[in-house]
């Protein structure tokens, strides 16, 4: 068992070693909660949610209805069905997805995702091209990945722009939707 306290919560996670993080917590996951304030309203799409601290801690702050955990992995998820007991979030929304395949949902104020980022970039571009028109204007996308230069200019092409904070070897993105159309194509 994982034990963690973020942010006054008190927080409890059973994992697996084929899972990522299986023994902590990911540093750069908590560098990224540390930059997200959520509000009690606000709908969250943690995104490759594997065993679930993003979301269980989304929801500790948001209504548990508003928070949905995804995942392509059932062993995770399957897992995070026991984390969601252990942390008293029932209510959360769970959905075994391939990024946003089988998410009918949008108009999210916040997605969240630590992705892949020592493969290639396709799961992170999907994420990032399709999280943008999931979000309501004014939603934001948190990112966090140990690479900088790929990730900066795949969200500015998107989003128009972002803010980087750097911590620790981790780099947190955050870009807010301005508008309807990427970026990209808003400048043409």
């Amino acid at each position: 068992m994982i034990k963690e306290t973020i942010n006054g919560h008190e927080l409890i996670f059973k994992s697996h070693p084929s899972l990522f993080s299986p023994k902590h917590i990911d540093k750069g996951t908590l560098h990224m909660l540390s930059f997200v304030n959520f509000e009690k309203n606000f709908k969250v799409l943690d995104l490759g949610c594997g065993y679930g601290v993003v979301g269980i801690f989304a929801a500790k702050y948001c209504d548990p209805s508003k928070v949905f955990l995804v995942d392509i992995n059932k062993d995770a998820l399957s897992i995070l069905q026991t984390n969601i007991y252990l942390n008293n979030v029932k209510g959360v929304n769970v959905i075994l997805s391939n990024a946003y395949e089988n998410l009918n949902e949008k108009d999210f104020d916040i997605i969240l995702s630590n992705p892949p980022y020592h493969t290639d970039f396709s799961v992170a571009k999907t994420f990032i091209e399709k999280g943008f028109n999931r979000l309501r204007i004014g939603g934001r996308f948190f990112m966090v990945t140990k690479r900088s230069n790929w990730y900066k200019n795949k969200f500015v092409s998107i989003f128009g722009g972002v803010k980087i904070h750097s911590i620790d070897g981790y780099y947190v993105f955050e870009a807010e939707k301005r508008g309807e159309k990427y970026a990209k194509s808003r400048n043409n």
